[in-house]
């Protein structure tokens, strides 16, 4: 079992293991907001003007999905992951935003607005970093 778990870890790389993290975590949100949607649904209002919640579910699970499978392809072809992780969170961000200011309807909506932007930049971030080279040896420090 160990040995199956570090191949797995070796084969996906740290990229890969983020988009499998965050798009577990997405997947989730997805799932937690079909079974119990959110009680208060003011922050969100502006989107289900254009879908309806069960619709934004699915659309987190979607991406989550698609994060998880493109971990498992090698850097240059996994970007779509850490896009569609972007895309899931970024209409959240803005209508949270939108409900603090200009709607004034949600005195805490810059708190949620921070937390949806701040976990889709992530991906932003590490879709630009580049796997580390295994042949490559370590940086030991000298002291």
């Amino acid at each position: 079992m160990r040995r199956g778990l570090w191949r797995l870890a070796h084969r996906v790389g740290r990229r890969g293991a983020i988009l499998l993290l965050l798009g577990g975590l997405v997947t989730l949100y997805g799932v937690g907001q079909l079974e119990q949607p959110l009680p208060d649904q003011t922050g969100i209002r502006i989107l289900l003007m254009l879908m309806d919640l069960e619709c934004w579910s699915w659309t987190w699970i979607a991406a989550g999905a698609l994060a998880v499978v493109c971990a498992f392809l090698p850097q240059g072809r996994d970007w779509p992951g850490f896009t569609g992780l972007c895309l899931a969170t970024a209409p959240w961000a803005l209508s949270f935003f939108m409900s603090w200011w200009p709607l004034e309807e949600n005195p805490r909506g810059w708190v949620s607005a921070a937390i949806f932007a701040g976990f889709g930049a992530i991906p932003l971030v590490i879709v630009g970093w580049d796997e580390p080279d295994a042949e490559r040896p370590r940086e030991h420090d000298e002291h």
